[in-house]
């Protein structure tokens, strides 16, 4: 609703419904240690004056131009195709609100069942869930699954994995008696003979991301082997797009796969909303959290959909729950499901491609530059890392006066990656605009 009038009249019937004579007295059990702040409001405008100062204010925003954007670190920019928005935006699905049980409609129930069967096909994994929250909290769920699972408190998380997601996960595991214990990832990526004196009859999970943090391809088959060794369980971060042409999680025997969404149709959003992928093995299907949709038949022999388990508390005994979350992104998943279903099996291996050489001709280009290396050896996907000749953050702001947004400064995450940079390329860049882009970081460097 664009206009909501409020008068004094208005104010002094709600007020007297509640109970009270004034504002002042709605909030006196606000205790006294807090200040109560005078607010600096200026006095009234009228609506053209009202209307220009927003206006005003909108205008301080800087759009995105996604060909002009070379930042990742885990929140990517794609090409979404104009059926994504067209069928996210009927109104059948379009609400704030999010359907719990018996009034879940027919085709809501079907989206979150396509959503499952995709992301089935893509991780390789038996089984999925129709979506957490986002990327991060999948994986600290994850952990939590793993240590019931095996009745042990200790899970390895390699160093490569994004450092938001280990703080998540830290945050969720801090009072559940279960250690986090980093898995050190020197080169960019964890090695596997000495990751093998780490792992032992205690660990509950060994936790990787492919491809990692820094853009990096890990070794998962040996770490795989390495955690099953030990009757631990592996979870993958992945990248859902690196699937069109990297082995599923489910080929090299990953337990649980866990993983931000947000590439699959879905916009950056200024971080949110996103969207959790969790996908495992059949055999850990009664203790993962969220939902999971199931495909029946009715006595006419009618497909129908229903929500088959939910391991909330309010909806099963409260010592079998598995988690507190009791829905699911179901607008981004149903995103995410009609980006798939456009893109096809062929469609989803060429974006997947696109996304492999966009990044590999910008690094080979940017390292033609004097002073430019790339800081980890090995494979990569489409970010990369480089150590610059500056400061990656004065950099960026040369960058940004051009109407081009740089990489993401590594020095946030590691005070020793003083000049790191990781860098972004996917599909959506053409070799024009990733030309134009080194153009202006060699004139800048000068």
């Amino acid at each position: 609703m664009d206009f909501v009038p409020i008068t004094p009249n208005d104010r002094k019937v709600m007020l007297r419904e509640i109970g009270v004579s004034s504002f002042e007295e709605l909030i006196q059990s606000v205790p006294k240690i807090i200040p109560r702040a005078k607010l600096k409001i200026p006095d009234a405008l009228s609506e053209p004056e009202l209307l220009r100062h927003c206006g005003d204010l909108a205008g301080r925003n800087r759009a995105l131009d996604p060909e002009r954007c070379f930042l990742g670190a885990g929140a990517y920019s794609h090409w979404i195709p104009s059926v994504v928005r067209y069928i996210t935006s009927r109104g059948e699905f379009l609400t704030a609100y999010t359907p719990y049980q018996a009034e879940a409609s027919q085709g809501t129930l079907q989206a979150m069942y396509e959503f499952q069967s995709l992301l089935c096909e893509i991780t390789g994994m038996d089984v999925a869930n129709c979506s957490l929250y986002e990327g991060a909290s999948a994986l600290a769920e994850a952990c939590l699954l793993a240590a019931r699972e095996t009745g042990r408190s200790r899970v390895l998380i390699a160093q490569s994995v994004h450092p938001e997601y280990r703080q998540t996960v830290q945050t969720y595991l801090k009072q559940s008696g279960i250690r986090v214990v980093p898995l050190e990832a020197p080169h960019g990526a964890v090695d596997p003979r000495a990751a093998e004196a780490q792992v032992d009859s205690d660990t509950a999970a060994v936790v990787v991301q492919m491809p990692n943090a820094f853009g990096c391809l890990e070794p998962v088959e040996e770490l795989s082997a390495l955690a099953h060794r030990q009757g631990a369980l592996l979870i993958s971060v992945i990248n859902p797009i690196s699937l069109g042409i990297l082995k599923p999680p489910g080929a090299y025997g990953a337990d649980i796969a866990v993983g931000e969404g947000q590439p699959l149709g879905n916009d950056l959003n200024y971080g949110g909303p996103y969207l959790g992928l969790f996908a495992c093995r059949k055999e850990l299907l009664r203790k993962v959290p969220g939902r999971i949709v199931g495909m029946t038949r009715d006595s006419h022999g009618r497909r129908g959909f229903t929500l088959t388990l939910q391991t909330r508390e309010q909806h099963i005994r409260r010592a079998k729950a598995t988690s507190n979350i009791c829905t699911n992104e179901a607008m981004m998943a149903l995103g995410a499901a009609v980006y798939l279903g456009a893109l096809g099996k062929e469609g989803f291996r060429e974006l997947a491609l696109h996304n492999l050489q966009k990044a590999h001709y910008c690094r080979d280009r940017l390292t033609e530059i004097p002073g430019v290396r790339q800081i980890f050896p090995g494979s990569f996907f489409n970010e990369f890392a480089l150590e610059m000749p500056v400061d990656p953050e004065r950099l960026n702001r040369t960058l940004l006066a051009e109407g081009i947004l740089g990489g993401f400064p590594l020095k946030r995450w590691d005070r020793k990656l003083a000049n790191g940079w990781l860098l972004c390329a996917t599909e959506i860049h053409s070799r024009a605009s990733i030309d134009k882009f080194v153009y202006v970081v060699q004139r800048s460097l000068k």
